[in-house]
């Protein structure tokens, strides 16, 4: 079954949050104004299949949300991040980071090119983000940048 990568409007909200929710992930600055920094991974008949999302700021962007259902190929995966690039290179952005806490997935990111950075590293504006600095109180969170 063909699948097709879209960003999401303001209309996608309510799918968007539940299919997040779903996954056991946090809604925290999924809004309306949020909409248009995720990707949308959908089947023929629009049922969504992933998602990728930014926490946008003036030069960076924080990855987040990224979901996709079982079976989904490793290849629609990295099209969500090419498309995500682009959209991050699309608002003038110098880089992109994201946080993990699961140390399986950092070959895949490294494949990605995205490098390993401590915490101090991250840009100050994240610090005004309730997501991130969530994401800063799990102890074992690993965290990544990728220069565009």
């Amino acid at each position: 079954m063909a699948t097709f990568i879209r960003k999401a409007g303001k209309e996608d909200l309510g799918k968007l949050r539940e299919f997040l929710e779903r996954a056991n992930l946090g809604t925290d600055g999924v809004n309306e104004e949020s909409m248009g920094c995720f990707l949308l991974l959908e089947d023929e008949e629009g049922a969504l299949q992933g998602t990728l999302g930014m926490e946008a700021y003036t030069n960076f962007g924080m990855l987040r949300s990224l979901v996709v259902t079982p079976g989904q190929a490793q290849k629609e995966i990295f099209v969500l991040f090419d498309q995500m690039v682009q959209l991050a290179k699309e608002k003038g952005m110098q880089s992109l980071f994201l946080a993990t806490n699961k140390s399986a997935t950092l070959p895949f990111f490294e494949l990605m090119g995205f490098q390993r950075i401590g915490r101090g590293d991250l840009p100050e504006e994240f610090y005004g983000s309730k997501h991130i600095r969530h994401v800063l109180n799990v102890d074992n969170s690993l965290f990544l940048k990728f220069s565009l």
